[in-house]
């Protein structure tokens, strides 16, 4: 199965599913964010998933513990195979995300966002080193229980020496040629994968293409 999840990040479910149908034979899955969940919430997620991909929701949860939880409960009908919560939440926080999560459900951590570099690590009051910032997390989200973590793929290839059979998600991911846009850390979808990647997460270099399904085939040819 191939290791592009497709970022359909659209408030329109008629666009998404659109999207889906054309690339499905050429990605491993497909990824439901706040945008799509808020617009469409969990009718719209079962639609998709009739479509007969796997979806990664990514709804990066962060809150006290209990809250996150009871949010997490409250999703399990969906059986998602991939769910999303902030590392920066704490250990607490990871452990009952895990445990709220359906069987099969992998639960992985954010550790730093792909579109933040050492210069908003300082002005959030963190030291300013993306590694060192992804490391920390990293040893707290294995500690923690859960199945991996989401990085991007200039961290990945430390990430898996702390924790060899983790699951590496990674966003910002851009061909060659692609449109960096608001991603700070962008890798190739190839170097991603030589690092460890387990899963690619890639959204306009796919959804915003003339043809979304070649586009897809191309990014899969160079893997």
């Amino acid at each position: 199965m191939s290791p592009i999840y497709v970022a359909i990040d659209t408030p329109d479910l008629e666009r998404a599913k659109a999207i889906a149908q054309r690339v499905k034979a050429h990605v491993g899955g497909i990824k439901l964010g706040l945008e799509f969940f808020m617009a469409n919430g969990r009718a719209g997620v079962h639609e998709m998933h009739d479509i007969g991909l796997p979806i990664f929701l990514d709804l990066k949860f962060h809150d006290i513990p209990n809250t996150v939880a009871k949010a997490i409960q409250a999703l399990r009908p969906l059986e998602p195979a991939i769910l999303t919560v902030h590392a920066a939440g704490g250990r607490a926080m990871l452990e009952d995300a895990k445990a709220a999560a359906p069987t099969g459900t992998k639960v992985v951590a954010v550790t730093m966002l792909t579109s933040l570099d050492d210069s908003d690590l300082t002005s959030i009051g963190l030291k300013p080193d993306p590694h060192e910032q992804v490391m920390r997390l990293t040893e707290l989200a294995k500690a923690s229980g859960v199945d991996g973590i989401v990085c991007s793929g200039n961290e990945v290839a430390a990430a898996k020496k702390i924790w060899h059979d983790g699951f590496f998600v990674i966003p910002g991911v851009r061909p060659a040629n692609g449109v960096v846009g608001d991603q700070k850390r962008v890798v190739t979808p190839r170097a991603a994968l030589d690092a460890g990647a387990s899963i690619l997460v890639v959204g306009r270099p796919i959804t915003q293409a003339a043809d979304p399904d070649l586009a897809a085939r191309e990014i899969e040819a160079t893997l």
